[in-house]
Formats: structure tokens, sequence, C-alpha cells
């Protein structure tokens, strides 16, 4: 007798399905719009559908619609597609982020920077091709951070229910740009405290990968202020379990899985949790090795597994997965302190396992 798989906690109530369409539906009239101004702004239509639609695991709106529906919402078409605006927020700060980083790929495509400056090039046209793609990427991230915006208040919610949602997800915004530059200004700096990996990880990835989601959700459904405090103790361990396993995948992960070179982390010299974690428990000689192969957008497949050896023989990885564990016991923890809807809650928890397990 063979048995269903288990529904996605992202795909239960056609979650998924409903966001794509509601982003397909927004970017196609998006596209009509920019035919309307000039022909050749067609390939920035085509670039953010690529990168919007083409992939991503869709979880921030998944934890603000089941926060919502936790809140006891009621589930409509224009709640999905008012929180679909939260994928703008991530394609323009992966977008930005890419660039920053000097990434080549994303998801197993090029970069937006590399795929405009490739357009340069091949279009024989004058001046610099990098320096294009980079002003492209810079200028399609913007548009999306615009069109996040657009899409909050066009999906078709009661103005008033939007306005309560206004102030959390302008603070998540502001949030996720000051966490972009302290990540810059740490990379800048080398420091390798794990008080500042822990900072730079709160502010640009897990507060509006978790937290500020489910608030934005609950902001919608009115929620009291014992819901909301609730998933800010289920959100912030969570979210920071999330990005610490993000770290883990950018050097240990496997590249068909996660759509990038394998060890890009260590090339592009990132100070997280991990990095920190080796560097304060490695030898002299250990700490040498790592702090001299970190950034070097040159190392190579054997250099990227001694730094491997060196992260894991230290215990930093060891500590790394315990402190995941740790975190989201206490994210969990947390959603047993309130009332909530029974579907949404459990949809809660397989989030949690599902954004702290994955191999992408």
């Amino acid at each position: 007798m063979t048995h269903a798989a288990p529904v996605s906690p992202v795909d239960r109530a056609g979650l998924r399905q409903r966001v794509d369409k509601a982003l397909a539906e927004f970017l196609a009239h998006q596209r009509s719009w920019m035919s309307g101004v000039d022909d050749a702004l067609a390939p920035v239509a085509e670039a953010i559908e690529r990168f919007v639609l083409g992939g991503g695991k869709r979880l921030r709106p998944a934890f603000a619609y089941w926060g919502y529906r936790g809140a006891r919402g009621v589930d409509s078409d224009q709640v999905v597609s008012t929180l679909a605006a939260l994928e703008f927020v991530q394609a323009s700060a992966l977008i930005h982020d890419d660039l920053m980083d000097r990434s080549d790929t994303r998801r197993g495509e090029p970069a937006v920077h590399r795929r405009f400056a490739s357009r340069h090039r091949g279009a024989g046209w004058g001046g610099d091709a990098d320096g294009f793609g980079d002003a492209a990427a810079i200028l399609l991230g913007d548009l999306c951070l615009v069109w996040s915006d657009e899409l909050l208040h066009s999906a078709g919610l009661d103005p008033r229910t939007v306005a309560r949602a206004r102030p959390v997800f302008d603070e998540m915004r502001t949030e996720v740009t000051v966490g972009q530059y302290l990540d810059v200004l740490t990379q800048a700096t080398g420091d390798f405290s794990l008080e500042r990996a822990g900072k730079v990880a709160r502010y640009k990835s897990a507060k509006y990968t978790v937290e500020r989601p489910l608030l934005l959700g609950a902001a919608l459904a009115d929620a009291p202020a014992a819901v909301r405090d609730a998933y800010s103790a289920y959100g912030l361990p969570l979210g920071e379990a999330f990005q610490l396993r993000d770290d883990v995948l950018g050097v240990f992960g496997d590249p068909a899985q996660t759509g990038k070179p394998a060890g890009d982390d260590l090339r592009e010299g990132k100070r997280t949790y991990l990095v920190a974690a080796a560097v304060q428990a490695a030898d002299e000689a250990g700490r040498q090795l790592l702090l001299g192969g970190l950034g070097d957008p040159g190392l190579d497949e054997a250099g990227i597994a001694r730094l491997r050896e060196l992260i894991t023989a230290t215990g930093a990885l060891d500590r790394t997965e315990q402190r995941i564990a740790t975190l989201t016991e206490t994210a969990l923890a947390a959603l047993g302190t309130v009332d909530l809807d029974t579907e949404a809650r459990q949809a809660l928890v397989d989030l949690a396992i599902a954004a702290t397990r994955r191999t992408d």
C-alpha cells in the first residue's frame, strides 16, 4: 500500500500556485505598460519575469499567509495577491546582493548583472559591458522594490486593511537594506565576532524572511497583541536558524541543489556565524589558512576542500548545526503559547521544518 507524500506547507491551500498566478498577472500588466514606453524595455520585463517566476521557495508569502490564517483571517485571492508583494522585496534583495558579491549565478542561471553584461557584449554596444550590467542590476533591483509597494496597494484589499500592515512592510524593507549595508561593512572591516555575524544574519535575512511576513499577515487580520508577540517569539529564532542553514549551504551545499558554485560564500569572503565560529576555535595555523583563503575569488576546488575540512575540524559546523536545532526548538515552543487556528498552527510547524532542513 502506498501513501501520498505530505503536502508542503507552501503548497497547502494551493498557496504556491495562487502566489505564482498573482505574480504572473501583475508582471504581465507591467510588461504591457513598459512596452508602451519603449520596445527596448522588453528585456527588462523578461529578466524580472524569469527571476521572479523562474524559482524561489515562496517561503515569505507562506509565512505571511499562515500568520494571517493563524489569526483567523478570512482567506481570499486579494489577500494572497497582497502577500505576493513579498516576492518582489526578495527579488530586489537578491539582485542587489548578487551584484555586491560579484556572484556569477543565481538559481543555476546568470545573475542579473552578468545577464545584462552579456547582452551588452553580444550587441557590440559602446562603453564598458560590466558597468552596463552593474547599472542594469541596480535599476532592476530598484524596480522590484517599487513594484513590491505597487502590488501591496493594488491587490484589491480595503485601503484601511492595507494601512494596518503598512508600518510592518516599511520597517521590513528598511531592516533588510540596513542589514545589507552591515554585511558589506563587516566584510570590509574583517569583523569575525559572533555578535556581529548574528546581527548581520538577523537584519539582512532573518527578520524579513520569517518575523516580518508573519507580522504582516497578523496586521492584515487585525490580530491581538498576544498573537503578534507569539509570532515574534517564533519568527526571530526561526529566521536566524533559516539564515544559519543558508550559511552552511553556502559552504557545504551541492551546486546541483543550490544553483550556485560550491563554496561560493568562501570566495566572496562572507563573515557568517559558521566562519566566525571556525575562526574563534581554530589554532593560529588554521586561522591563517582560513583568513588567507576567505575572500579569494580565485580559490579553486582544492582550496575550497581544505577550508571545508578546517571548518569541520574546528567543530564550527557541529556548533552551527546545534544552534540551528536549538533555535528551531525555541521557535516551535513559542507557537504553544497562544491560541491559533489549528490548520495554520500545523502549517507553521511544517514551515519551520522546511525552512531549516532544506538543501537549497
